[in-house]
């Protein structure tokens, strides 16, 4: 069993790619902050996850 998913998002800052390795033995439910890889701005991260399937990524700005 894979304990860690490779997703690729966009930034909601800069629109740039940015790549990221999730934990799924996190929880279903996680929400954490990262910084763009090309603009270094924080970037709020939502994800849920059910079994070893990330079933929705969700990226915002850190003040929406």
């Amino acid at each position: 069993m894979s304990i860690e998913n490779d997703e690729q998002f966009s930034c909601p800052y800069c629109a740039e790619s940015n790549a990221l390795v999730v934990d799924i033995t996190g929880g279903a439910n996680q929400t954490f902050v990262v910084d763009c890889e090309v603009c270094c701005a924080p970037i709020v991260v939502r994800l849920k996850i059910r079994g070893e399937e990330i079933i929705s990524l969700d990226v915002r700005r850190e003040n929406e």
